[in-house]
């Protein structure tokens, strides 16, 4: 069973994903916070596998809320939920430790998707929201020097890993592109967050993004 967290200041929302979550099958919502300094409280008192976290709330924002839960002995994933074309904080969000994200209007089944794949250790981001903001916050910075000496610590084929994992493709994608066990691409994964320095899967995408490896 998958235990998530629900954080959001909107009621409403609150209970829309609640409902969502709670009529999936393997996914149970064990603690719903107001704000981002309830969802850590929440999170120290329950295990929890998955939190989805607004970005916008009172006391503590959703940015800061995702730095503390990954920074918690047992750290949950975090996806994050965004209106997209208003918030601009997201590639903090990302960079602070979240899985990824998914838009506020998200059909059911990709938000009940989402908890899915991230709680199995992948990323989940919006298809084509997710290259536009990481490209538009990575404009000016990409090719940068820390990022290209991360990279050189990897060998050819994990780079072509990293390549494929940083266009969003999923470790059954990555296999079956370049004709290898998944076993094999899980532990590819393993070596290059080492090796890089990340936390996730995202944050190896954006180093990847940063050094050039994809466009």
């Amino acid at each position: 069973m998958i235990r998530t967290l629900v954080a959001d200041d909107d009621s409403l929302v609150r209970l829309a994903l609640t409902d969502i979550l709670g009529e999936a099958p393997g996914i149970t919502v064990v603690a719903e916070a107001a704000d981002g300094a309830e969802a850590v409280a929440l999170a120290r008192a329950h295990r929890i596998d998955v939190a989805l976290m607004d970005i916008r709330m009172p006391r503590l924002d959703g940015i800061a809320a995702t730095e503390r839960l990954r920074g918690l002995p047992q750290p949950p994933e975090v996806v994050v939920l965004t209106t997209f074309d208003l918030d601009q904080y997201v590639y903090d969000a990302l960079t602070a430790g979240a899985s990824g994200f998914l838009l506020k209007d998200s059909d059911p089944a990709e938000i009940i998707r989402a908890v899915r794949v991230v709680a199995e250790g992948q990323a989940m981001l919006h298809p084509t929201a997710a290259r536009r903001l990481i490209d538009r916050y990575h404009h000016a910075t990409r090719a940068t020097p820390q990022a290209h000496s991360r990279i050189e610590r990897l060998t050819p084929r994990e780079t072509e890993v990293l390549a494929l994992l940083a266009d969003g493709a999923s470790n059954a994608e990555i296999a079956g592109a370049l004709s290898m066990r998944e076993s094999t691409v899980k532990a590819h994964v393993s070596r290059i967050l080492a090796a890089l320095e990340v936390g996730n899967r995202v944050q190896a995408a954006l180093c990847a993004r940063d050094a050039g490896v994809v466009g």
